[in-house]
């Protein structure tokens, strides 16, 4: 049987291959036996590997097989201790990491990885939204959030602001480097969605400037600075619009004469009735910046209707009313896919691996979400990974069976570790002679 087909920079090889390139140029401080680029690499195969916790990492580095695969397959000359890891990976600003998103996703680009992920008129729909990835009532740093509870008690938090680029008809989604919502020095007050917002987008323009981008947020999006935030960017967007926030927005609408209602079938028995119009003033604050109302009213079979409403600087007509609606319900990857996709199939997400004193776990989260995005390009280009993975049958069994190879077996390269999930071996058992 003919093994399955690989793109060769597209496969894990290359991936990790430019992920220890980018590691690399990174300015490593003098006077350490351990390059940082092992200290990188070490972070990356934790969560390649889907390691529980860093101890168990650190146990099995201590095995003369692991630390073989771990030469053979991720570069690492020299693995560091659980400790020494923390101690440098603390001290590294987590901008050094953030070339390696920009880097994977050119390599995605030159490989057609993205064909067929272009969505209303070749934009791609970036989906933003947070989520927190520490809380403790113990461990603090000065970058952590305080949260204060009437018993006096104290929650230190920090959260992220992530940007995903998704489809409605594509399962997988391609994070671009997600913006840390942390505290900035010195101050008292925390930082917020919407700080950290601009922060993100503006990156995204400058790392992307050519990327042709429709944003989708949720309703604390549609304001007027945002909005004229986007526009600056050159950024097109879909947000979510709720009548009790937007109470002038939507009377304008219901007294328009030029307020179209149109009934479209959809799948599955499904019914939407569209209410839209074009050219609507945001509030009486932001009189002259002018948005395209949408609204969905989703009837189902059993009966049971849903309504959604959105604002958008995309023109409404009846060719696009499903395909902008379908963009904008596409949102919801960020949380189904991306989120819900690290807490519950293996990532850990919710495990503190390390917080340290400074940005151990901001570096801790981007190597994360290095490590899901190295996966979702294996599993949109990669047939080996995906040939591997369909007998396994679900992805945390098949980190299983990888992990198992990897601290029993030597590997010599990805594609035996993956040939040897696809095709096990037949091992004869010897007969009892008692």
């Amino acid at each position: 049987m003919s093994a399955p087909f690989c793109r060769k920079h597209l496969s894990i090889e290359g991936l990790l291959k430019e992920a220890h390139r980018v590691f690399r140029r990174i300015p490593d401080a003098p006077g350490h036996d351990i390059a940082l680029v092992d200290h990188l690499m070490s972070g990356l195969a934790l969560f390649g590997l889907k390691y529980p916790s860093l101890l168990q990492f650190d146990q099995d580095c201590r095995e003369e097989t692991t630390r073989a695969n771990l030469k053979a397959l991720y570069g690492i000359e020299q693995a560091p201790s659980d400790t020494r890891l923390r101690e440098r990976l603390d001290e590294l600003d987590p901008s050094h990491v953030r070339p390696l998103y920009k880097a994977l996703l050119s390599q995605l680009q030159r490989g057609k990885g993205l064909e067929g992920v272009a969505y209303l008129d070749g934009h791609y729909l970036l989906s933003v939204d947070g989520t927190g990835y520490f809380s403790s009532h113990k461990v603090h740093c000065d970058q952590c959030a305080e949260k204060h509870h009437r018993d006096g008690t104290i929650t230190d938090y920090h959260q992220m602001l992530g940007a995903v680029l998704v489809h409605p008809d594509c399962r997988e989604v391609f994070p671009l480097a997600p913006e840390p919502i942390l505290k900035p020095d010195g101050s008292r007050k925390n930082d917020c969605e919407r700080n950290a917002a601009k922060r993100l987008l503006s990156d995204v323009r400058r790392e992307h400037p050519h990327l042709k981008l429709v944003v989708v947020e949720d309703g604390l999006a549609s304001n007027g600075p945002h909005i004229r935030h986007l526009q600056a960017l050159d950024l097109r967007f879909i947000l979510g619009a709720k009548a009790h926030d937007h109470t002038f927005l939507f009377d304008w609408v219901d007294a328009s004469e030029q307020t179209r209602e149109v009934s479209v079938p959809g799948e599955d028995g499904y019914h939407h009735r569209f209410r839209d119009l074009n050219g609507v003033p945001l509030n009486n604050t932001h009189f002259d910046l002018e948005v395209n109302v949408l609204e969905d009213w989703e009837h189902a079979p059993d009966g049971t209707v849903q309504h959604f409403s959105w604002v958008t600087d995309l023109p409404i007509d009846d060719a696009n009313l499903m395909a902008l609606m379908r963009g904008a319900r596409a949102r919801w990857k960020v949380e189904n896919e991306t989120f819900n996709t690290l807490k519950n199939q293996g990532y850990h997400f919710e495990h503190n691996f390390g917080h340290g004193d400074k940005h151990l776990s901001t570096v801790l989260m981007h190597l994360m979400m290095l490590a899901f995005l190295i996966d979702q390009i294996q599993q949109r280009c990669c047939r080996l990974f995906q040939a591997a993975v369909t007998p396994a049958k679900s992805k945390v069994r098949f980190w299983r069976k990888l992990r198992i190879r990897f601290d029993l077996c030597r590997i010599p390269n990805w594609e035996v570790l993956y040939q040897s999930i696809i095709y096990p071996p037949q091992i004869a058992l010897g007969q009892d002679t008692s």
